[in-house]
């Protein structure tokens, strides 16, 4: 373990030093000015996140989308301070008045960063772990986009080759998905990523102490991370140089991650507040702010202080941008020259269009075969995955469960690794059990951009993911989790596998989209919708997907506007309405089949996307839930809650709302009263109900 790298290109003038002191000011102003905030960190990271930003990044300020940057993640979110000052020094488009907006209403600077409302933020922080859970998604993303596109480059010659850098916290570490993503990040050898842990040893409740005595370094040591110690130098603060070395020394480490455990002095150099846990998240007082300014050499009396000079300085940064970029366009353009078939594939999927006649390898399904919805996604995404090189992903070890393998001989692995299908540009993601990992780095992959991604496990387990599905929704990211094994349907696994409030609570997140096909042909038009919409209404999609098999019905391309008429009455206008959805559609069919047989005009609507339905127009939601037929019913093998607005007050609920057991799902639905007699008889007891 390093203690103190040296390196010989390193340049630290007077000038460097006053612009890191100016990030401390403002710093310290944008907090003050409004009142709240989190000082402290951002002022013990200025000279990291300087470092950064003006001396070690790939980055152009004038293209923040450039393929070829370096990523930067703040994963603690908190001190969003860090990023949004470096942003504004660096030329991104922030403004002093954007700083003095911080945290207000529609400013550029919210209290947290949000990736697409300010511009140079790679990803939505705030949530801790998150986004270190992100950066190593970043970096997968980076070494599968090298493989579709540069495989067979020397190391470092690609313009795919490029350095995720990160900042972590004492609070992502202990956060549990900082422990998965980090395992995983050492199994797959990922040297393209660079953490800097900023040890300052305070959290909300004051010292670390209260929580946390492991050696951080030997826990990464062990995960497989290059590991380094960075300590302050003998006035207590950065030891810019030998950090400066150790990033170098990360960077240069490419068979493994690399973390920079590096002790700062939280609120440094303010005389009172320094190492308190009152500075982590409180405004450090009109008092303090002027004695520190005072420490740093600032006139007490200003505000939002950048000197000219300090300002001509960090603005250079836009012209080593503009140089960097310019070089890298240059081997770009050799790579496009010497690749030409691959350069034209790096077009359509880098603007994220699709490849032509992608829709005729879907599959289709005949009628009246039974199939269950996993089966049938499964064998989508391998016909998917024969036309569309950069759709990829895996499981969290269920993949024979979720039938999530496009490629079976082909496992994204790192070189050495002993399995016989491994390769470090595989097409199946093994993320082993670690579902919070998986959607934390789905996020990451999804905004590295240049690939599309997937990822399976149970329904159930889906919980183990909400804040990576939550940030998702946020950000309209398109990932797509295949959630199978998605009701009692699953059978003697027991009620804790057997989801029961689990779609209700996932529809509750808004920009979330939740597909339950009814069948097989649904899945394949559920894919096919997924598939389109990732560049053209990008958003999370979640397939909830059957063990057991369930009945196969005529295709119906209606189904990708969420919900459609799936039989319609004979004899007339409809009397009433069954509304179903996945394994319980066939519930209503044969429900329907017994009011008809009584003379009651009976129309079955299938509803796999509740929020795709609602995207469709007034007129078209008429059309399929007529509103003068007030007799209605839904059945969904779950808790209720979805429901009641589409049923209404004279509409009937047939649904599960206690847990499930372990049994044969066939004896579990007749036992829980999932039933086609009780959909009917609830049909009979809704047209009284509207009749009155």
């Amino acid at each position: 373990m390093s203690t103190k790298p040296t390196t010989t290109d390193f340049e630290w003038t007077e000038l460097d030093q006053r612009a890191v002191d100016t990030v401390r000011v403002l710093a310290m102003d944008s907090v003050q000015k409004v009142g709240n905030g989190h000082p402290g960190t951002a002022m013990s990271l200025a000279p990291a996140a300087y470092l950064l930003f003006q001396k070690l990044m790939r980055h152009d300020p004038s293209d923040a989308d450039w393929t070829g940057r370096d990523r930067f993640v703040l994963s603690p979110g908190h001190t969003s301070l860090t990023l949004y000052i470096q942003l504004y020094m660096a030329g991104y488009g922030l403004e002093l008045d954007d700083l003095k907006a911080f945290r207000t209403w529609g400013s550029k600077t919210p209290g947290h960063p949000e990736h697409g409302h300010t511009r140079g933020v790679e990803t939505t922080t705030g949530p801790l772990g998150q986004g270190i859970g992100n950066a190593v998604g970043m970096a997968m993303a980076a070494r599968y986009e090298r493989g579709l596109f540069d495989p067979d480059a020397a190391e470092g010659t690609s313009p795919f080759d490029h350095t995720i850098w990160a900042i972590v916290s004492d609070g992502d570490i202990e956060e549990g998905v900082s422990s998965e993503v980090s395992s995983l990040a050492g199994h797959q050898k990922l040297g393209n990523i660079v953490a800097i842990y900023d040890d300052n040893h305070i959290s909300i409740e004051g010292d670390t102490e209260t929580a946390l005595s492991e050696d951080v370094l030997k826990r990464y040591e062990a995960y497989g991370w290059h590991i380094q110690r960075v300590d302050q130098s003998p006035d207590g603060d950065f030891d810019v140089e030998a950090l400066y070395g150790a990033l170098k020394a990360a960077q240069a480490e490419t068979g493994r991650p690399s973390i920079i455990a590096a002790r700062t002095i939280i609120a440094w150099p303010a005389p009172n507040a320094q190492n308190t846990g009152a500075s982590h998240g409180s405004a450090l007082g009109d008092e303090e702010v002027a004695a520190t300014k005072k420490v740093l050499g600032f006139d007490p009396e200003q505000t939002f202080e950048v000197g000219d000079a300090v300002f001509s300085h960090v603005r250079k940064v836009v012209d080593r941008g503009t140089e960097a970029h310019a070089v890298w366009a240059k081997r770009f353009e050799e790579w496009r020259a010497a690749n030409p078939e691959r350069a034209v594939e790096f077009d359509r999927i880098h603007a994220a269009e699709l490849p032509d006649g992608w829709e005729k390898a879907l599959p289709s399904f005949p009628v009246g075969k039974d199939v269950a919805t996993r089966k049938a996604s499964g064998a989508v995404l391998q016909a998917l995955g024969g036309v569309i090189p950069e759709l990829w992903g895996g499981s969290s070890d269920l993949a024979g469960s979720n039938n999530t393998t496009i490629d079976a001989s082909s496992s994204f692995l790192p070189t050495g690794n002993p399995l016989p299908e491994a390769s470090p540009y595989g097409r199946t993601v093994h993320w082993g059990i670690r579902e919070h990992a998986m959607g934390s780095t789905m996020n990451g992959i999804a905004l590295h951009g240049n690939t599309r991604i997937y990822g399976g496990t149970f329904l159930t387990f889906s919980d183990y993911m909400r804040p990576a599905v939550r940030l998702a929704a946020l950000m309209r990211l398109p990932v797509t989790y295949v959630w199978t094994h998605d009701s009692i349907g699953l059978g003697e696994d027991g009620p804790t596998h057997q989801p029961v409030e689990h779609m209700a609570a996932l529809r509750a997140i808004p920009g979330l989209n939740m597909v339950r096909p009814a069948d097989a042909n649904e899945t394949v038009t559920a894919w096919r919708e997924i598939t389109r919409r990732h560049n053209e209404k990008p958003a999370p999609h979640g397939l909830a997907l059957t063990r057991q098999n369930v009945p196969t019905y005529e295709a119906d391309q209606d189904a990708a506007k969420g919900g459609y008429i799936l039989f319609e009455a004979e004899g007339g206008r409809p009397q009433v309405i069954l509304i179903g959805t996945g394994s319980e559609v066939q519930l209503a069919v044969e429900a329907r089949e017994a009011l008809e047989a009584d003379g009651i005009p009976t129309r079955v609507v299938s509803m796999p996307c509740v929020e795709w339905f609602e995207e469709q127009d007034q007129a078209y939601r008429d059309g399929i839930l007529l509103p003068d037929v007030k007799a209605r019913v839904a059945v969904e093998a779950g808790i209720g809650l979805t429901w009641h607005r589409y049923v209404g007050d004279t509409g009937r609920i047939v649904s599960l709302e206690h847990y499930g057991a372990s049994a044969d799902y066939k004896v579990l639905y007749r036992e829980f009263g999932l039933t086609s007699e009780a959909v009917a008889a609830a049909a009979r007891d809704s047209i009284a109900a509207a009749g009155r």
